[in-house]
């Protein structure tokens, strides 16, 4: 991202060379940005009492954030400012807002306890980024090591959505919303592994029954969004176990750790 144009020499024959200044990257950040405005919609409208917009806002912030670090290696667009960017940007939408929105629909009513599950989310949510981002080097792959943010968000947006499309209440559903905000945040920070579909490349080919499937699929979330996308990630959040616990049964390492770090302060986030 750094060019630099050589001047005419001088008299001395010293050629001088100039660095342009660093630029950043206009199209993978226009992704972050929008998923950032996301967040920040789901909140304002949580706050306006419209929990159904708020909840569809955090989904849309969830796909946009999928699709920028897509485009950012399509687009060989990869750089540490769309990085950080990308770290901040889900703090808001998969950590603060969630964590908000679930307080104002239902968690306000259990007085202490209640802000007591949405700061244990929100700071979860907070851990969870700050270890993925210590850990990229050295992670397989395949899976990612606890719940990713996105889909703890969906868990909890995806919950309000279901029973305000229903006419419930939050207040009705406060401890199962106090219940839900822990399971999402603290399975964020286990060491539980989550299949992250990172190795499903796009530009392969594959069978035509699988083309055949996806407006299928398509179709199904139609029928019911709110229902089907709180059952998706209802089945994903609870994966994690199963693939833990096939993995303890079978003798299997359960770690996603692929590799060693020689940093000692940071071994205790590998184990």
């Amino acid at each position: 991202m750094e060019d630099s144009t050589e001047s005419p020499g001088n008299d001395s024959g010293v050629v001088l060379v100039r660095k342009r200044r660093k630029g950043i990257y206009i199209l993978p950040n226009l992704f972050t940005l929008a998923a950032l405005f996301g967040g920040f919609y789901a909140i304002v409208m949580a706050i306006n009492g419209r929990f159904d917009l708020a909840s569809v806002g955090v989904f849309c912030a969830m796909v946009l954030d999928s699709l920028d670090g897509r485009v950012a290696r399509m687009t060989n667009t990869q750089s540490a400012f769309g990085e950080q960017m990308d770290s901040l940007s889900d703090m808001v939408s998969f950590g603060a807002a969630p964590a908000l929105i679930s307080y104002v629909w239902a968690l306000n009513g259990l007085g202490r306890w209640g802000w007591f599950a949405a700061f244990v989310y929100c700071a979860c949510a907070a851990l969870r980024l700050a270890r993925f981002n210590v850990n990229t080097a050295v992670v397989d792959k395949r899976y990612f090591q606890g719940l990713p943010s996105p889909a703890a968000a969906a868990l909890v947006a995806g919950f309000i959505w279901l029973m305000t499309d229903l006419g419930i209440k939050g207040s009705a559903v406060a401890w199962p919303m106090f219940a839900l905000s822990l399971y999402a945040g603290l399975t964020m920070v286990t060491n539980v592994p989550f299949y992250s579909f990172k190795d499903v490349s796009m530009m392969r080919s594959v069978p035509f029954a699988v083309i055949v499937l996806i407006p299928l699929g398509i179709a199904l979330i139609n029928i019911d969004p709110p229902t089907v996308m709180f059952g998706v990630f209802v089945v994903y959040g609870l994966s994690g176990y199963v693939i833990y616990g096939w993995r303890k049964a079978k003798g299997v390492h359960t770690s996603v750790i692929s590799t060693s770090t020689d940093e000692p302060d940071e071994r205790g986030l590998h184990k």
